[in-house]
C-alpha cells in the first residue's frame, strides 16, 4: 500500500529463516530480493545481500577436525562437534569440506547470484584451490579474476608453489593457462616483486624472459663495478637461462608441432649475440673490478654503465675500460672488442676519452691513445688527426709544448695548418702552408693572412703578404 520496495523485508524473512535452520524456506524469499549481476567477471563479490548470506553461512558452520585428544574438550567444543557432525560433514585429510549444506547452501547462492571473482574467492578460502581454477578455465574469466582471486591469495598465504603444482596438473603444456601466467608475470612487474617474478617465469620454462629478470638482478642498484663483481652469479644465470632454450628450439625443430603461445620467443643468432653480451660482460666487470680493488680507478660516475643498456650506454663502457686501466694500453684491447662487437661509432668513443685525458692533464696518454687506434688495423685515414681536433676544439688552454707534441703527431699538414689556427698559433700555421703545393699554398697563406689581420697580428700579417 505505501509502495516501499518490498527486498529488504524479503532478505530479512530470508536471513530469519536461515537462522532457524529452515534452508528451503530461505532461499523462497531470496529468489524475491537477489538479483545475478549483470556482469559476472566485474571485479567484486557482488551485491552487499548475497554477501551477508555468504558471511552467514560461512560463519554458522566451523569444520572440527577430530582428533585423538577429543576426550579432553569441553563441554561447549563438544556440542559444537555434535552439531557439525549432525549436518553431514566430512572432513578430507587436506582439510576440505565434501559433503556440508551449509557449504553447498553456499555454492548455491553464490552461482545463481554471484561473480565469478565470489565463488573463486570462496574457494580459495575453503582450501579448494583446484575447484577456483577449474571454475576460472571454464567460465572463461577474464586474467583479471585470476590475479584478484586466486594468484594474489596464493603467493600471500605462501602457497604458491601448490598453484604452480595444480595448474602443471590440470593442463601439463601449461597453454590453457598463459593469458593467466603472463598477466601474473606483468603484475609483480609493476609491484616490483622481482623475486617471485623469477620464480614464476622458472616455473613457465619461459627462459628468454627468465634471462631478462637476471639481467635486472645484475645490474639493479649497483654503484660500483666492485658491487657488480659480487654479483656474477646471475651473468652464469643469463647464459643458464639462453643456453636451455636454444637447446629447446633445437629440439623442437626437428618435429611438427604446435607453437607455443607464452613464452617468449628469439631467433637463435639473436640469442647467440646475448650469449656473447654476457661473456663481454663477465671480461668488462672482471676488468673494472679488478681496476677498483687496486684504486687505479679515477673516474667516478652517477650511473653505472653495462652493455646490457642501449648504444650510448655500451660506448661509456668502453670509453670506462679504456680509462680505468693502469695505462691506456690495458684496457684497449677489451674497449675494441665493445665497439667491435656492437658495431658503436669508434672515433666518438676515442674522442671523449682524448677529451677526459685533457681534463685529467694526461697529455702522454693521448699519444698512447692514438697509437693504439692506428694499431688497430681499422682505423681510417684521418682517426687519429680528427680525435685530436675534436679536443682542440674543446680546450685551448694545452700547454705549449704538449700541444706541439699532439699537432706534430697528426698525419695530414691540412690537419695540422686547421688545429694550430683553432689554437691561434698562426706563425706555425704560415711555417706549414708555405710547404705544400705552390697553388694549394697561395690559398693557405691568403688564409692565414685573413686570420692574422682580425686577430690583429700584424707581424704574422706582413710575413704572409711578403710571401705572397
Amino acid at each position: 500500500k505505501s509502495g516501499l520496495d518490498p527486498g529488504g523485508a524479503w532478505h530479512a524473512w530470508g536471513m530469519a529463516c536461515l537462522k532457524a535452520g529452515n534452508l528451503t524456506s530461505a532461499r523462497e524469499k531470496f529468489i524475491r530480493c537477489l538479483k545475478p549481476p549483470m556482469d559476472l567477471n566485474q571485479l567484486n563479490n557482488g551485491s552487499r545481500l548475497v554477501q551477508d548470506v555468504i558471511q552467514y553461512l560461512e560463519s554458522t558452520v566451523k569444520p572440527v577436525l577430530i582428533t585423538d585428544d577429543d576426550y579432553f574438550a569441553t563441554l561447549r567444543e563438544l556440542e559444537a562437534t555434535l552439531r557439525t557432525r549432525s549436518l553431514s560433514l566430512e572432513m578430507m585429510c587436506e582439510g576440505k569440506i565434501q559433503h556440508n549444506s551449509y557449504y553447498q547452501e553456499c555454492l548455491f547462492y553464490l552461482h545463481s547470484y554471484g561473480t565469478n571473482l565470489a565463488i573463486i574467492s570462496f574457494y580459495m578460502r575453503h582450501d579448494c584451490m583446484r575447484e577456483a581454477l577449474l571454475h576460472l578455465l571454464n567460465k572463461e574469466s577474464p586474467s583479471e579474476v585470476f590475479i584478484e582471486g586466486i594468484f594474489i591469495p596464493s603467493y600471500k598465504s605462501g602457497k604458491l608453489h601448490m598453484l604452480e603444482n595444480l595448474l602443471e596438473t590440470i593442463d601439463p603444456g601449461l597453454e590453457s593457462w598463459g593469458v593467466y601466467l603472463i598477466a601474473a608475470c606483468k603484475y609483480l612487474q609493476r609491484k616490483n616483486y622481482y623475486h617471485i617474478l623469477y620464480e614464476l617465469q622458472q616455473f613457465m620454462k619461459d627462459h628468454v624472459r627468465a634471462a631478462m629478470t637476471c639481467i635486472r638482478f645484475f645490474t639493479h642498484g649497483a654503484k660500483s663495478y666492485t658491487e657488480l663483481g659480487g654479483k656474477q652469479a646471475w651473468l652464469l644465470k643469463i647464459k643458464d637461462h639462453l643456453k636451455v632454450y636454444l637447446q629447446e628450439v633445437s629440439r623442437s625443430s626437428g618435429r611438427k608441432k604446435m607453437a607455443c603461445t607464452f613464452r617468449k620467443k628469439m631467433s637463435a643468432t639473436d640469442v647467440s649475440r646475448h650469449i656473447n653480451t654476457v661473456d663481454l660482460q663477465m671480461e668488462v666487470t672482471k676488468f673494472l673490478h679488478q681496476c677498483e680493488s687496486s684504486g687505479a680507478s679515477q673516474v667516478t660516475d652517477s650511473s653505472l654503465p653495462t652493455l646490457f643498456g642501449n648504444n650510448n650506454m655500451k660506448m661509456d663502457v668502453a670509453c670506462k675500460v679504456i680509462l680505468e686501466g693502469k695505462n691506456i694500453e690495458e684496457g684497449f684491447g677489451i674497449a675494441f672488442r665493445v665497439l667491435q662487437d656492437f658495431q658503436l661509432e669508434a672515433t666518438e668513443v676515442y674522442s671523449k676519452v682524448a677529451k677526459q685525458l685533457v681534463k685529467q692533464q694526461k697529455y702522454s696518454e693521448i699519444q698512447q691513445l692514438l697509437k693504439c687506434v692506428n694499431e688497430s688495423g681499422v682505423a681510417a685515414k684521418n682517426d687519429g688527426d680528427n680525435i685530436i681536433l675534436n679536443c682542440l676544439n674543446e680546450f685551448k688552454n694545452i700547454p705549449a709544448e704538449d700541444l706541439d707534441n699532439l699537432i706534430q703527431d697528426m698525419d695530414s699538414d691540412e690537419n695540422k695548418i686547421q688545429a694550430y689556427m683553432l689554437c691561434n698559433k698562426l706563425r706555425s700555421a704560415y711555417l706549414v702552408s708555405v710547404r705544400q703545393e705552390k697553388g694549394r699554398a697561395v690559398q693557405l697563406v691568403q688564409h692565414v693572412r685573413q686570420m692574422a689581420e682580425s686577430s690583429g697580428d700584424d707581424v704574422v700579417k706582413a710575413i704572409c703578404a711578403q710571401w705572397l
